[in-house]
């Protein structure tokens, strides 16, 4: 991957280029076939800072992604963001093409995958299989949980939802 970071009306200093270079590093774990990338950081008259990330990714259009921010840090932080996001969707995209896996453009081999979880991603589960159950040991499972409510199968089949009312009765629904 040819990499540059490039200042314009700036003067990138050695902690701002190895600011920058790390972002590069956080790009390349989505094992896509990343051609170049580029950051180029300005600033205008008024303090504000400009980050502009361009990406050109194999068999895929070039990625560019803007933010503007008072505190360039904070500009890079969120360009990255953003970038990695396009990104992950793309590689998503191909893992979803090729099966389940994700193949290596060059050599057609498949690579291993690794499950990485963000914190706004949602899990699958697989579904618990209950048995049906009475009212009796449905009302002794809310009691047993502590939870103000149950929701569980009764002897037909309906999804049934039994709750806690303050006044200690229960409610059915």
């Amino acid at each position: 991957m040819n990499t540059s970071i490039v200042g314009k009306n700036i003067e990138l200093t050695e902690p701002i280029k190895n600011y920058a270079t790390s972002a590069f590093e956080a790009i390349q774990k989505y094992n896509l076939d990343i051609i170049s990338a580029n950051i180029v950081v300005s600033e205008n008259k008024k303090g504000i800072f400009s980050v502009e990330f361009v990406i050109n990714v194999k068999d895929k259009h070039t990625v560019v992604i803007t933010q503007k921010d008072k505190d360039l840090y904070a500009a890079i932080d969120l360009a990255l963001e953003r970038a990695k996001k396009n990104l992950r969707r793309y590689a998503d995209k191909i893992k979803d093409n090729n099966n389940g896996s994700i193949k290596d453009l060059e050599t057609n081999e498949e690579s291993p995958t690794t499950t990485e979880i963000d914190d706004d991603e949602i899990i699958p589960l697989e579904p618990k299989l209950y048995k049906p159950l009475d009212f009796e040991e449905a009302k002794s499972h809310l009691d047993e949980s502590g939870e103000n409510f149950f929701v569980f199968y009764d002897i037909d089949g309906n999804l049934r939802v039994l709750t806690k009312l303050d006044d200690g009765h229960y409610g059915l629904y």
